[in-house]
């Protein structure tokens, strides 16, 4: 269930922070006062598509925090999304917004948006505002039908899934036979033109590798080599016009002119000193040199190769095991050409193997979904008879459709009448706005009965109805949440007085600013908000005394005393 509402920073709501119990949970409020940011705040938790004015003005980030406490069977299927609970049974659900990114976390660590609804789909169902509105589809019914069939039906869909998904593989393989004999050709010339060149060029793993490493060596080599030579050349050591021969040339003539002053001798002395320093540099060079193994040939030869391998990869795949690969997957489209007419047969023959096992798949499908139509078509007529709806027929047509799918082969489509002697219709040509979400709300309840997930919301389900029906659609809710925690937000008065924990939502204004709060009510504060919903606000002694009798009315329905 959940168990605490954190938000900051959203739209109008500063900071709410809100705990909830379990049963029936109402909200109400005034019109404009925030109960649709409620309800957004917990969708935005779920992963749901955020505007970009969302963040409170002025803030740098919106943030939503649900916490929520489960039980073992929650674990076991958590654990697929590698999602582990604190404190044994506690699971924290954040989604921090800032301007342009947004972040989600569960118990701390970030997960991705996908993981984020995944997760959520297990601890909370939300019935929004419009989303009765599904029901006019016909892919809705289906799944309707499916999910309150169950495992039965889950197993073989999926199974079917699988099936179908081998079966569109080897259409895509049949497919590609569908070629005359010049296009067929030149597929064989084509393929065997790339499969030449691959072979052509003895590929072996790990070559590609070893060739750049000895052509960054073999590159180094040629460069070393060039650079000591212009050194060497520059010493001019033997004999050439050089550093050496010049500091000889030097030495020499102040050997020429020392006996004249004593203080030449000193230079002389240097000259020389420098002259043995450059001859001794200029012969580690020539042994350097003599040590190099460079051959511009080896080099020529490992270049190409190099060429070559990159060209390949370019062209079939960015590794030797890719392109050895490409190679394998182009001897196998050959020999398929080559063999055309067999291989053709043979895949379609495959292929309507496939087709003829889905096809009895799915008519075991079609009858377990016709099985359990009949028993939803009783159980939604006696939900929609608690919901106030006389003389209502329901039923369930499931046809075959003339396509095979992943989900099977059927068409399902809800029928109603909600008037006696009229035949049943589609319900997007009977059902009216109300009805529809009293409809929904009838299945909910059958679901719900099905369902694992502890938490499940109402965004004004209430819509369109009043008087004995509304008193109904309480009855429906306060039944639900004997099994789930039911959070409503609702404008009925009989709604409101079901509650077990009763909130109000409320928008307060000043010259700055405008902030929406909410607020869990006493039990006398919540007879006053019954009374501003039942009689527009105006709190009298009789007002007061027809909330009060009708939350006491409320309270021993809870209690199955009449």
């Amino acid at each position: 269930m959940l168990l605490n509402l954190h938000v900051k920073n959203l739209a109008l709501i500063k900071e709410v922070d809100v705990d909830f119990t379990n049963g029936l949970v109402v909200l109400t409020g005034e019109t404009g006062a925030g109960k649709s940011l409620i309800l957004g705040s917990v969708n935005i938790a779920l992963g749901k598509k955020v505007e970009k004015d969302i963040i409170r003005k002025g803030a740098e980030y919106a943030l939503v925090e649900l916490t929520f406490c489960i039980d073992s069977r929650l674990k076991e299927k958590l654990e697929q999304y590698d999602v582990y609970p604190e404190d044994e049974n506690i699971i924290v659900v954040s989604r921090k917004i800032t301007h342009g990114r947004s972040v989600s976390k569960i118990n701390g660590e970030t997960v991705s948006l996908t993981t984020l609804k995944n997760v959520m789909d297990l601890l909370i169902d939300i019935h929004g505002q419009h989303d009765h509105q599904s029901l006019l589809y016909k892919n809705t019914h289906l799944q309707i039908l499916d999910k309150y069939a169950g495992e039965e039906v889950k197993e073989l869909k999926n199974t079917i899934s699988d099936k179908y998904s081998q079966y569109v593989e080897i259409k895509k393989e049949l497919d590609k036979f569908d070629m005359d004999e010049t296009k067929r050709l030149r597929e064989c010339e084509f393929a065997e033109f790339e499969i030449n060149e691959i072979e052509a060029a003895n590929l072996s793993l790990g070559e590609d590798d070893e060739v750049e490493n000895e052509f960054k060596k073999l590159s180094g080599s040629e460069k070393i080599m060039s650079s000591l030579s212009d050194a060497y050349q520059i010493m001019g050591y033997e004999g050439n016009q050089g550093v050496c021969e010049c500091i000889s040339r030097v030495g020499y003539d102040l050997s020429e002119i020392s006996d004249i002053d004593s203080k030449l001798s000193d230079l002389q002395k240097q000259i020389y000193d420098i002259d043995d320093m450059c001859k001794g540099l200029a012969r580690e060079i020539s042994d350097y040199i003599d040590e190099v193994n460079y051959e511009p040939q080896r080099v020529a030869e490992v270049e190409e190769r190099l060429n070559l391998i990159n060209h390949l990869k370019l062209k079939y795949g960015q590794s030797i095991e890719k392109i050895l690969a490409y190679k394998g997957e182009k001897q196998a489209y050959l020999d398929s050409l080559n063999n055309y007419n067999l291989m053709r047969e043979e895949t379609k023959t495959k292929l309507d193997k496939e087709m003829s096992e889905l096809v009895v798949l799915c008519d075991k499908l079609s009858s377990l979904r016709k099985k359990y139509a009949i028993k939803l078509e009783e159980t939604v007529v006696k939900a929609l008879e608690d919901l106030n709806f006389l003389s209502v027929k329901f039923k369930i047509n499931v046809s075959k459709k003339e396509n095979v799918s992943a989900n099977g082969q059927d068409e399902v489509e809800f029928l109603i009448s909600t008037n006696p002697g009229e035949e049943v219709k589609s319900l997007a040509k009977v059902a009216s706005g109300g009805e529809l979400s009293r409809i929904m709300l009838a299945i909910k309840s059958i679901l719900a009965g099905e369902d694992e997930i502890d938490t499940m919301i109402f965004d004004e389900i209430d819509t369109g109805i009043s008087g004995k029906t509304a008193q109904m659609v309480a009855d429906k809710l306060m039944g639900i949440s004997k099994e789930h925690q039911v959070i409503c937000i609702s404008h009925l008065a009989q709604i409101a007085a079901m509650a077990d924990s009763h909130y109000l939502i409320e928008k307060n204004t000043d010259d700055e600013s405008t902030e929406t709060n909410i607020y869990r009510l006493s039990r006398e504060d919540s007879i006053k908000e019954l009374v501003r919903i039942s009689s527009g606000g105006e709190i009298t002694e009789t007002a007061i005394k027809h909330a009060t009798e009708m939350k006491e009315m409320a309270e021993r329905a809870k209690l199955g005393q009449f």
